[in-house]
């Protein structure tokens, strides 16, 4: 492997969020932060490099983003995902939830109903509530054997002519599913009979695990494309959290003319000249990292499996397909929310999401970032093997 991602910088003095709310979030800065979803994993040389080299030029002054930015990006789209953008379709944003908070704004007017399925990213059900919406909950339904499914029969008995938009996470956070083509092709059927605009969260679409393959909403088919907003970026990808730049893509003319009207309002601007060009280096650099990324945080993510599967009458882990983020079902245990979260702290030293914050649905779950180096995820798993043991 020419990359090595056994270890990672130190970032306890560095703002990083994870570390610095610790004691205000846990109570203790005792605790392993796994919570929020940036790795633990150096962002890539190539990325800083490209960094570097901008600032030999002595004056960061405002910049519109460069066509060659975008363009890396959209044949990225097309060589990784299938999918064809054009320059015209593509909007700068700085992150997906501001994104999402646009489109909410565009596409629906207060009082109208806005469709999460749960449990989902918490910003999901914020944003909604924030712009002073109805949330219209689609929870997602568990299998025999754990997998998430959509819930096709609930999402069309609640639907109604106040229903405008739709807020898809794909792949899914927290509970790790790669959408297949006839499941996405479902939800399609169901916005297009009731005039239903789709904002599909794609900020994890590069994170996907073999076999699985990652298909975007808007290639499902002409009218797929013609009402999907679709957000991605650089992020989650390479750990570039940030430099706060994303994209949103919107093919349709007349729904990226609504779109920027929000958007205008609200003054995005254009990003920094930084952003810029480690934007644009990922993409053209970032393939075989990327590659060789992947299979390490599938090393990371058998071996908290491997640990769980020594205590299923306590813990179990979801079956993941892409992100770096695991859902643990935690429901053996017979803690109450209050008390699994206490223990995590207080007995295994981590800091992990609780599941309820994703919604009801994630009660007696947490989610744990498995994005680490592996002298990293080598610690949680020794004080998560021994808070397991102590029980």
């Amino acid at each position: 492997m020419k990359y090595n991602f056994s270890e990672s910088a130190c970032r306890k003095d560095t703002n990083a969020e994870k570390y610095t709310l610790r004691e205000e979030l846990f109570g203790t800065e005792d605790v392993q932060p796994v919570w929020v979803a940036d790795m633990d994993i150096d962002t890539p040389d190539f990325v800083l490099d490209a960094v570097k080299k901008r600032l030999n030029h002595p004056i960061v002054g405002y910049e519109e983003v460069p066509k060659g930015v975008l363009l890396a990006q959209i044949q990225w789209m097309k060589k990784e995902h299938g999918i064809s953008f054009e320059l015209s379709d593509m909007l700068y944003s700085h992150s997906v939830v501001a994104s999402m908070s646009t489109a909410i704004d565009a596409f629906s007017e207060i009082g109208d109903k806005v469709i999460v399925q749960t449990p989902v990213y918490p910003p999901f059900f914020h944003s909604v509530l924030e712009h002073d919406r109805k949330l219209l909950k689609n929870p997602l339904k568990q299998n025999a054997d754990g997998k998430y499914v959509f819930d096709i029969e609930d999402l069309k008995s609640k639907i109604d002519e106040k229903t405008k938009l739709l807020l898809l996470c794909s792949p899914h956070n927290p509970v790790g599913r790669v959408w297949k083509r006839e499941e996405l092709q479902e939800i399609l059927e169901v916005c297009l009979e009731h005039k239903i605009v789709v904002f599909s969260d794609e900020i994890h679409s590069d994170l996907v695990y073999k076999p699985n393959i990652h298909v975007p909403f808007a290639s499902l088919n002409q009218k797929a494309r013609d009402i999907t907003i679709t957000a991605i970026g650089v992020g989650k990808t390479f750990n570039m959290a940030g430099f706060s730049m994303s994209t949103v893509a919107i093919p349709n003319k007349n729904l990226r003319d609504k779109f920027f009207k929000s958007y205008k309002r609200i003054h995005f601007a254009q990003g920094s000249v930084l952003s810029h060009v480690a934007f644009e280096s990922a993409y053209i650099n970032g393939k075989e990292w990327v590659e060789e990324l992947k299979i390490h945080l599938l090393k990371n993510f058998n071996m908290l499996r491997k640990l769980c599967e020594k205590y299923p009458h306590l813990i179990k882990v979801t079956s993941i397909e892409a992100t770096y983020l695991a859902w643990l079902d935690c429901r053996e245990m017979g803690l109450s929310d209050k008390k699994l979260r206490k223990f995590f702290i207080d007995e295994a030293k981590l800091g992990l999401n609780a599941g309820l914050s994703f919604g009801r649905e994630g009660s007696g779950f947490m989610r744990l970032n498995f994005a680490l180096s592996s002298a990293k995820m080598l610690q949680v798993i020794k004080s998560l093997k021994k808070a397991l043991q102590n029980i």
